[in-house]
This record gives structure tokens, sequence and C-alpha cells, in this order.
């Protein structure tokens, strides 16, 4: 080969990484999932990665054999991130898995390079990982969690199952496009719905405790938890107090209903990160992300624990009771 045309070869394979990497058969490809865990070994956590590892198993990928799986736990904050992905970047992984606008970010800003599939992002063309969710354009693509109007339909839920509420606190994480995002959006129905609207934020244990302690004075006062990772590292601390004052609740994510809380509204977790490991694959047989379109959600579940509505003394419409995907008592 003469030298213009190995400089020429040499230019194209950098400008194509998917498609030299899927013509290399036999190799053992390198697939990172990062996970923005607060809390070590959180069991909600553990059936999406449970999940993701068996859906990757049924189309033909196995640990040892043709896959190197690795999974990183990293505390959701910005300099704990941006350490992880660095690490992440050096073992030169062929796709990375992340969740959504809490663990996304920082890869996009680390790699434009390295094909990404996120899991539970929301409204991802607003916060610029992608360019349309019909075609992604870059090196990101996945699965949504919901878009932002489903913020407003936790607050009519709420309204639904305590009409006389009058002042909502809302759990989110303000450090995130998406936890102001969901805030504004409640926000901008409030008044519809004739509630004030207090925030609570959630940069640790102390913000969350005197925020609903202070809610709680507050005579028909109701709980809004919104979805993101941090909210989900205080899972457990917010289960608690919202039961502590008796505060009915809506959660964006159901394993705080499977945990004790008393109703939630949006999509299963778990379904968007099987469907993730269908995009690894493509990707891992030479399909770009760029042209891979996001996907939303085709159903949205409203989980309900009436154990937890007899332990608050709330009596619950039947109407709201009807509604139910899933009613645990």
């Amino acid at each position: 080969m003469r030298r213009r045309e190995l400089i020429a070869a040499l230019g194209a394979a950098a400008v194509m990484p998917w498609a030299v990497h899927a013509q290399q058969p036999g190799q053992l490809r390198r697939v990172a999932l990062l996970i923005g865990e607060a809390n070590e070994d959180d069991p909600e956590y553990e059936k999406r990665i449970l999940a993701f590892k068996e859906q990757l198993r049924s189309l033909g990928w196995t640990e040892g054999q043709n896959l190197k799986l690795s999974v990183y736990r990293i505390k959701p904050n910005a300099a704990d991130l941006r350490k992880g992905v660095a690490e992440i970047l050096a073992q030169d992984p062929d796709v990375i898995v992340s969740g959504g606008g809490t663990t996304t970010p920082p890869v996009l800003q680390a790699t434009n390079q390295v094909p990404i599939v996120f899991t539970t992002a929301v409204d991802p063309v607003g916060s610029g990982m992608v360019e349309s969710l019909s075609h992604p354009g870059g090196n990101a693509t996945g699965f949504m969690q919901f878009d932002y109007s489903t913020a407003g339909k936790w607050l009519e839920l709420l309204k639904q199952i305590l009409p006389g509420a009058v002042r909502v606190g809302v759990v989110r994480d303000a450090t995130v496009p998406s936890g102001i995002g969901q805030f504004a959006v409640i926000e901008s129905v409030a008044g519809s719905f004739g509630v004030d609207i207090v925030p609570i934020n959630t940069r640790d244990a102390r913000d969350i405790e005197s925020g609903i302690a202070k809610l709680a004075s507050n005579p028909n006062a109701g709980l809004i938890a919104t979805f993101g990772a941090a909210v989900n590292g205080h899972r457990d601390l917010i289960l608690a107090l919202a039961a502590r004052y008796r505060l009915p609740a809506v959660y964006a994510n159901r394993t705080f209903v499977y945990r004790g809380g008393l109703i939630s509204y949006g999509a299963d977790n778990i379904v968007s990160t099987r469907h993730a490991a269908g995009y690894v694959d493509r990707i891992l047989k030479g399909e770009k992300p760029a042209d891979l379109p996001v996907q939303a959600p085709n159903k949205y579940e409203v989980i309900l624990n009436l154990t937890a509505a007899k332990a608050i003394g709330l009596e619950l419409p039947a109407t709201v009771i009807a509604r139910a995907d899933e009613v645990i008592e």
C-alpha cells in the first residue's frame, strides 16, 4: 500500500471507531456500566444490573467468553463522577451504559467518541445529550424515563388522593438540569391546582429533614419526590419522614412504594435497562448511536400501597384504587 493510501486508511479508522470494532470477530468486547449509586448495594440498582446482564446473555454475550462487563458504582456528585468517568475511559470500553441526567453528562463531557447508551434520561434533547430523539447525531442514544410533562401528573395525582392539599413539598436535585426541569413543571401547574410549591433540596440529609419537618407543620400538606440519583440516594430517609409526619406522598420511582411509600406514577426502570442491553448488542455489532433513535416508555403505571395509606390514616378514593396498575396490600 502506498504511503498516501495508508494515511487515508488510518484517517478513516480514526473517525469510524464503531465500524473498526465490529470488524474484529472473536474479540473480548468491553462494556462499562456506570451506576450513580448513593448507597452501597442498593437493591434497585442491583436489580437493574441483573436485568442488564440477563438480557445481554440472552443476546449471546457471555462474560469471560466474548464480553467483559465492568460495573462502576459511583457516588452521584460531580467530583466523584468526574474521577469515575476518567477511570472508565482509561479501560478503553467499547460502550458505556449510563443512567440519566446525573451520570450521562459527565461521560459526554469526557468523550465524543466512545458510544454511550443511557437508560433513564429526562429530556435528552433539552439537556444536550442528543440532537433529536429520532436522529441522536452524536455518540449517545438510549431510553427516556419520561418527559417533563409527566411531572405535572404527580401533582395531579396528589390532589386526587388529598383534595384539600394547599402546600406541597417537592424533593428535587437542584444541581442537575433534570431536577430543575421537573420542579419547574410542577411549579408551573401549581396555580391550576390551588397549591403552593416548596422546594426541598437533596444536598444532604439535613436539608431533607428540615425541609420535610417545616412542610409538615402546615395543615393539608403533601409531598412529591422527583426522579433522580440524589433523590433515590435518600429514599429510606424520605420514606421514614413521610411516615413520621403522616404526609401523603407521590413518588416518581416505584421502588419507593415497594419499600413502604404510598403511591408512584412512572415507567419501569428495569424495562428500560433491558432495552438498553439491546442497543449495546447492536452497537457492538457495528451500528452507531447516532443512527439509533432515543426511545420513550410506551407505558406508565400507578403503583399503590394500601398498607401505607392505612398507616397514615388516609382513605383513598375508589377512583384512584381502580386506576392503579398494581396494588400492594
